[in-house]
């Protein structure tokens, strides 16, 4: 029986952080179509920052309560969904076409954090230092887009081509949404934490196992929702844009505030790992998941500025890599 209610309010806390995301990212959507900001500029920015929200939520709260296995694991994790699955899917799906010098610019930011944090992850530990450093490259990060919306000028597109509407019932509509988003996220991100460390401690896997894959999963879906609504209108700047910049705020805003309110840091642990009849003990977001996510964005990066656009070819790979990636995390740990 208390095995179904864990399993039951981790699902809760799933839908909950969902629906909360949904919300939480119409609104901001709705703000930046007002405010006739550009497609690329949201994506990378307004849009990122709030479907990042359920991963800052759920690894600091998961940090505050020493769950570092399932802070780091559900940022790991969101790399790899976000371009493995949600990336990956929306390109088969549909081809992406590529704005060659901006994609290629943030995509290599990207690709910058990712190895400054498998760096900073050699020794086991995120220290307070190396996260404070993540946090003022994060402030850049915002900072340029800022500046470069500015240099744009008048250089302002419509989101989806739609009439924006002031009337006092929208805007009342709308900021319901924000403000009961932003409590589902935060609801839904305890439930999934509590719950998830209580589910893997009964199934008998590591806690970072469950962070990798349905934590990072549930709060990877905002991205994906907003990927395929993008794509279903046509606006690939927004749907490529989010993923990227979901992908810096990951590494930077949500590592860097995790190790910052951690005392000692964020610490990286050792996992037991079984090849053949051996059983290794062994960093594994040192030795698996950060070279998976690393891959991914080598893939992502260097098929789009040569080509621009993410074909269906990159699309497969990705998603080949994203299942042979849970494959394995099966095979070692189950």
């Amino acid at each position: 029986m208390a095995t179904f209610i864990t399993l039951a309010l981790f699902i809760l806390g799933l839908l909950v952080i969902i629906k909360g995301g949904d919300w939480f990212v119409e609104a901001a959507v709705w703000i930046a179509k007002i405010t006739g900001i550009p497609s690329i500029f949201i994506g990378a920015t307004i849009v990122s920052v709030a479907t990042t929200l359920p991963e800052l939520l759920v690894s600091t709260i998961a940090t505050s309560q020493h769950y570092y296995d399932v802070a780091m694991g559900n940022v790991v994790g969101s790399l790899v969904c976000n371009m493995g699955l949600i990336l990956g899917l929306t390109a088969v799906i549909s081809p992406i076409k590529l704005s060659k010098k901006s994609f290629a610019f943030k995509s290599g930011i990207m690709l910058l954090c990712g190895f400054i944090l498998l760096f900073f992850a050699t020794d086991t530990l995120i220290s307070r230092f190396e996260g404070g450093i993540f946090l003022i490259i994060f402030v850049i990060y915002i900072i340029y887009n800022i500046l470069e919306l500015k240099l744009g000028g008048n250089n302002k597109e419509s989101l989806d081509g739609e009439t924006i509407k002031y009337s006092r019932r929208h805007t009342a509509e709308y900021i319901l949404k924000f403000v009961f988003g932003a409590v589902f996220i935060v609801v839904g991100a305890r439930l999934l934490v509590d719950n998830g460390v209580a589910l893997a401690k009964i199934i008998g896997i590591p806690e970072q196992i469950v962070s990798l894959t349905l934590i990072a999963l549930g709060t990877s879906l905002p991205e994906l929702i907003t990927a395929m609504t993008s794509i279903a209108k046509g606006h690939h700047g927004i749907s490529v844009g989010n993923i990227i910049g979901a992908n810096i705020l990951n590494m930077l805003m949500v590592v860097g505030t995790c190790a910052r309110i951690s005392s000692g840091g964020l610490v990286i642990s050792y996992q037991n790992v079984m090849l053949g009849a051996t059983i290794y003990n062994v960093p594994q977001t040192l030795y698996l998941d950060l070279p998976v996510s690393l891959v991914l964005m080598l893939i992502l990066v260097i098929g789009g500025s040569l080509t621009g656009k993410i074909g269906r070819m990159i699309g497969f790979s990705m998603l080949a890599i994203y299942s042979a990636y849970l494959f394995t995390l099966v095979k070692l740990f189950l």
